[in-house]
């Protein structure tokens, strides 16, 4: 875990750029007064092996340098950002239009070429598999990630009760039946953008309305584009509340994610921006997760399942995206879901 000292490393290059082990060193010890070369030569190297940072020059040449390139990946320290209630928090308080010229370069060269890596190796076994086991294969992801999607959201089903749902249409005593439409909603969107993978390769307004349309089937959701102003639970952010700019919003997002070339990419994107936008009443981080998706299957990357991921670190990541525009939680914890789909389904 990244400490306190390395998170000011990071703030400084942000802030001055390239700099040197001592020029650091000088900056950082005023608030941390007994610190020496060879702890900060550490954390330079912990940062290095983590992909925050990159060093260029020999001997006494090097200087060092974030490799966030983009506005929305400063340095944040959630754990203090947090401790604040909400009404006190400095936050973006409206929608920020700029935010659709500042969406290149959230992933480093590195980053891409890494997670190709492991989706080199997902095509691979899934190209060994034979039709049945695909099958069996994706309606056990199916399982997992409608069971995870729908606990974010609230849902108390297990993954078990989920598993009995969804393949002996068995629903669990003592929950409502919305419980159980949820989780249905899930397994029906999926089984859509499975089938229709096409339908995906290039993003429209069309295909993220017909996916909000199944996952909210039966849940008594308006399915059309929000016309009132909703609150966002825990932070004083309002989203947009005319429906004419919601749409405008959207098109602007399939835009920019049809602009970029890597699957990963756009994928990240969809998940990012229709959470931000929130262009219905609910549904939106599910419908946002689903496209992400809809959007890697299509192009023959492994789909993310979230089963793993931490609840409170993704609603954490959610809000940064809304109050700060800050995109590197949900970074971080896209790339550990991606890693963790590619290790866990399909044999390996």
């Amino acid at each position: 875990m990244q400490n306190n000292r390395q998170t000011a490393i990071i703030e400084i290059l942000e802030q001055k750029g390239a700099q040197t082990a001592l020029e650091i060193l000088a900056v950082l010890k005023t608030n941390f007064v007994k610190l020496s070369k060879p702890t900060v030569l550490r954390d330079l190297d912990w940062l290095i092996k983590n992909g925050q940072v990159t060093k260029t020059g020999q001997a006494r040449s090097v200087k060092y340098q974030s490799l966030a390139t983009s506005p929305l990946l400063r340095v944040i320290d959630s754990e203090k950002y947090f401790i604040d209630p909400p009404d006190n928090r400095k936050i973006l308080s409206n929608f920020n239009w700029d935010i659709f010229d500042q969406l290149k370069n959230i992933f480093s060269a590195e980053e891409i070429a890494e997670l190709q890596k492991l989706n080199d190796g997902f095509r691979q076994r899934r190209h060994n598999f034979p039709p049945t086991a695909i099958k069996k294969e994706l309606e056990r992801l199916t399982i997992e990630l409608s069971w995870k999607s729908s606990q974010m959201e609230g849902n108390t089903y297990t993954l078990l009760d989920t598993e009995l749902l969804l393949t002996k249409d068995v629903k669990a005593p003592g929950h409502s039946p919305q419980e159980a439409d949820m989780i249905l909603g899930h397994k029906n969107a999926l089984e859509y953008i499975l089938s229709n993978p096409t339908k995906f390769k290039t993003l429209t307004i069309d295909s993220i309305r017909t996916v909000h349309s199944l996952i909210v089937k039966n849940l008594g959701i308006p399915d059309d584009w929000r016309k009132i102003l909703v609150g966002i639970t825990g932070s004083a952010y309002k989203p947009l509340d005319n429906q004419w700019q919601i749409q405008e919003a959207v098109e602007k997002s399939c835009i920019a994610i049809n602009t970029e070339s890597s699957p990963v990419v756009k994928a990240f994107l969809a998940g990012a921006l229709i959470a931000y936008i929130q262009p219905f009443v609910d549904g939106n981080k599910r419908t946002g997760r689903l496209i992400t998706d809809a959007i890697l299957w299509a192009h023959d990357w492994c789909p993310l399942s979230y089963r793993s991921i931490d609840e409170t670190e993704y609603k954490k990541a959610i809000l940064l995206i809304y109050e700060q525009n800050n995109f590197r939680l949900f970074k971080k914890l896209f790339i550990e879901q991606y890693r963790f789909a590619v290790d866990n389904y399909f044999g390996k």
